[in-house]
């Protein structure tokens, strides 16, 4: 896993593939999935990185990073309804950080739907894990500002 980390550091995705896919064909782990499943999305394999983190999800379903990947991809492939499942899992999981972004995630969904007041929600308790996060606070200040 350290290799794969080193590499994601230095931006080589495919290098960092590779070494996620050994750690998890080593020893199989629902954080090596993980991690080799964003590497698939970083190098184009979206649908590839979601089936792995289901595998994730069936070894460790308390490990809540998979689900906030999950529906990272599935917004990024334009799925938003879908993403929500996930990432409401994702807030419930009891083994699971960094917690804010799947408030993120879902403050933008709600946004994106015109539901301004529910994405504040999720981003003000993304705000309680993140209190310092500068695009959250704009975001915040942004919405609060159209609805005055």
């Amino acid at each position: 896993m350290e290799r794969g980390l080193a590499a994601v550091s230095r931006g080589e995705f495919a290098e960092a593939r590779k070494a996620f896919q050994k750690a998890a064909e080593n020893e199989l782990s629902a954080d090596a999935l993980t991690y080799w499943g964003w590497m698939e999305h970083q190098t184009g394999n979206t649908l590839n990185a979601i089936r792995l983190c289901k595998m994730a999800i069936e070894l460790d379903p308390d490990f809540g990073n998979p689900y906030n990947d999950i529906g990272s991809y599935m917004i990024a492939l334009g799925d938003p309804e879908s993403a929500i499942r996930y990432l409401e899992r994702a807030i419930l999981a009891p083994r699971y950080e960094p917690r804010q972004f799947p408030h993120i995630n879902l403050g933008r969904i709600y946004l994106a739907k015109g539901l301004p007041r529910k994405a504040i929600e999720h981003f003000k308790k993304a705000l309680e894990y993140a209190p310092e996060d500068p695009e959250v606070l704009r975001t915040i200040q942004n919405i609060l500002g159209t609805l005055n």
